[in-house]
């Protein structure tokens, strides 16, 4: 039995939570709402983690991080939040998002607001894409709450797969799940019939680090487009920081303390208990009830814990932990429109752009060898279109992202990549480049300076791919909140169900800990720290 020594002085809470990114807001919050006494930790000097915005450009708002969040609106863990009474306002760009098979493709396929001007865009290139995009938004209307709550839920989930149940009958059920764990390239030529269709579903799916021809990259695109015709990629007035803002000021209505500037150097604990956390200046706070960490898996079992606490085959299995690939981002301030060739991403708040779908894979093949991609595929932010407040009237604050392959993180690499993003959109948006007015690089070592969850300039808390998710993310047979730590819960990306800005994985700690906790909790924490030990030790 290991314990930590007795700490000079500091505060008590029912919780501490570590981090205040927008998981780290959202358990805060849940527990607070449910009478706790919270404390939430965060060591940048203002809260939001990868949900922050800033002028860069004097006159232009920039997204730092994150940009637009179909999740938010989607996910559970934000339902009941009522954020807009917290200042939070809703801002849509006309068309959704648009991808264009090449620099000369002057008719983009897009997604519009309204499914039927949607599917006559596409009926214009294959009148059968026009009806199975009719169909799949149907379907998607039965299914999609049902598969939304199966994904954001505690895993394994209980109600998603009952609604599923009560909605289809068995044979409908299996088509289903073939359905969903085909590989992107599988199940794109499985509806679509032209191009245009193909690459409209395919850009999503490339959201995630999941190579099309892998299991559950065809999930990532259904999901992804589906929210994109179902709610639109909305994005919040003023800034990503608008979202962070009305967060913290829910927080705050609910009782939670938040303490900025004050990084956690460990956390406590009293055997294989989890007593409070240490921060930098060797101030203690003592948690009552519970320890949350919105922090990556890593740094949670290698950085704030004592070794000598960690089970043996946790460690072990850490040494396989897959971080997803590193981001290069360039944020832009245009002096005017952008002069696409295609008329029709004019309107688009997203729009992706450099590979069709065997340049696609092209593209994955380099990241999988080394090879810094000579022809990358980005994700290009166009946010004025999208929210007329971030920038003068007839400019554009817009921002590009694109990968480098895993370990490839230094600067000149960064820089090189970052120039051919440049090239790609000149070459779909001629004189693009000359009216770029203000120009920033965000290198993989930026990311990871400006908030240590984006370990290497990874965003999404570790690899999406099947072997890092569900039951196995982030190591097998931790698929929960739960840690070997008695009251320590997970409360990060690096928790199922993994990446993305939709609150689940804080939410998921919340509820772990509420349920977890008094007379009544007894029994499942015996029960979860026997299955936890089981499959660590």
């Amino acid at each position: 039995m290991t314990t930590t020594p007795r700490p000079r002085s500091g505060t008590v809470s029912d919780a501490v939570v570590i981090g205040a990114g927008h998981n780290g807001l959202v358990a805060a919050i849940r527990l607070a709402d449910a009478g706790w006494d919270v404390t939430l930790l965060e060591g940048q000097d203002t809260p939001g983690g990868a949900v922050r915005s800033a002028e860069l450009t004097p006159g232009y708002v920039t997204d730092l991080y994150s940009a637009f969040y179909p999740l938010v609106v989607a996910s559970p863990a934000f339902a009941g939040l009522d954020l807009e009474s917290h200042g939070l306002r809703w801002r849509h760009a006309p068309t959704v998002y648009g991808h264009p098979l090449s620099p000369d493709d002057t008719d983009a396929a897009v997604v519009l607001r309204d499914p039927a001007a949607t599917a006559a865009g596409l009926a214009a290139h294959d009148p059968r894409d026009g009806r199975t995009w009719i169909e799949l938004v149907e379907r998607w209307q039965t299914i999609g709450p049902a598969l939304l709550d199966t994904l954001f839920r505690p895993f394994p989930p209980v109600r998603g797969p009952v609604q599923l149940l009560r909605a289809l009958d068995a044979a409908d059920l299996l088509r289903l799940a073939r359905f969903l764990i085909l590989p992107a390239a599988r199940m794109v030529s499985e509806l679509f019939h032209s191009d245009h269709a193909r690459i409209l579903f395919l850009g999503n799916a490339m959201h995630a680090d999941i190579p099309l021809d892998a299991p559950g990259s065809g999930l990532m695109g259904l999901l992804l487009t589906m929210l994109a015709q179902d709610g639109g990629f909305p994005v919040p007035e003023g800034g990503s920081g608008g979202l962070t803002d009305a967060l913290v000021a829910r927080a705050r209505a609910a009782g939670v303390e938040i303490v900025t500037s004050a990084p956690v150097e460990r956390i406590t604990t009293s055997g294989t208990r989890a007593t409070g956390v240490m921060t930098r200046d060797g101030r203690h706070r003592s948690a009552r009830r519970a320890v949350l960490a919105d922090v990556s898996a890593p740094a949670l079992y290698r950085r704030l814990l004592d070794p000598a606490v960690v089970p043996a085959r946790i460690a072990a299995d850490l040494d396989h932990f897959e971080w997803d690939m590193p981001v290069v981002k360039i944020d832009y301030a245009v002096g005017s429109a952008i002069p696409w060739r295609s008329a029709s991403l004019a309107g688009a708040g997203t729009v992706h752009l450099g590979a069709d779908q065997h340049e696609m894979v092209r593209w994955m093949a380099d990241l999988t060898t080394g090879e810094v991609p000579r022809h990358p595929f980005l994700l290009m932010g166009q946010m004025t279109t999208a929210d007329p407040t971030r920038s003068p009237a007839g400019t554009e604050s817009a921002w590009a992202y694109t990968h480098l392959p895993r370990g490839v993180v230094d600067d000149d690499s960064a820089l090189s990549l970052a120039a051919r993003v440049d090239e790609t959109i000149e070459a779909h948006a001629p004189g693009f480049l000359d009216a770029v007015v203000g120009r920033h690089v965000q290198t993989p070592a930026e990311l990871a300076a400006s908030d240590d969850n984006l370990e290497g300039g990874a965003v999404n808390g570790g690899t999406s791919q099947l072997h890092q998710q569900l039951v196995f993310r982030p190591t097998a047979g931790l698929g929960r909140p739960e840690t070997p730590i008695e009251r320590l819960y997970l409360a990060s990306a690096s928790a199922h169900p993994g990446g993305g800005v939709h609150g689940a994985c804080g939410n998921n700690a919340a509820l772990a800990a509420l349920r977890a906790d008094g007379l009544r909790g007894a029994p499942r924490r015996r029960l979860t720290r026997s299955l936890v030990r089981r499959f660590s030790t």
